[in-house]
């Protein structure tokens, strides 16, 4: 069976974790006290949503290479902020343990890939055609 090709930011699979991360992230902070709305709980989602949002300017950076590792960085200092809030609601008992845990992991890989990412952006950047045709 063959892979589908990537057209698109939502068909890498670290986009999917981030977005369904940020999705599980608003589910659980809905729960999170009222007192905390300007705060950890406005914090945790936009960071969590940051990701996803930076991945998708980073994929329409591709043509050139220091763009999108630029925006890839982003998507890992909003990943790695989203950790620290992951903590900070489980310290509160905003969170589970187990809740926190696994959504820490979640976001450990999502920085794996995003560090990948950065590391070899080659395979995905565009292809510059060199052709001067009038448009």
């Amino acid at each position: 069976m063959e892979k589908e090709p990537i057209k698109s930011h939502k068909d890498l699979k670290v986009y999917q974790m981030a977005f369904d991360a940020a999705m599980r992230i608003f589910e659980l902070s809905k729960k999170f006290p009222v007192e905390e709305r300007y705060s950890k709980t406005f914090q945790i989602r936009r960071s969590s949503r940051s990701v996803c949002a930076n991945m998708a300017e980073a994929w329409r950076k591709r043509r050139y290479e220091a763009a999108f590792v630029a925006k890839l960085n982003d998507c890992e200092s909003e990943a790695a902020e989203t950790q620290t809030w992951i903590e900070f609601a489980v310290k509160c008992n905003y969170l589970s343990v187990e809740s926190g845990r696994e959504l820490y992991g979640t976001y450990n890989q999502i920085l794996g890939g995003l560090v990948n990412m950065i590391a070899n952006p080659t395979p995905w950047l565009m292809k510059r055609s060199h052709s001067f045709s009038s448009v």
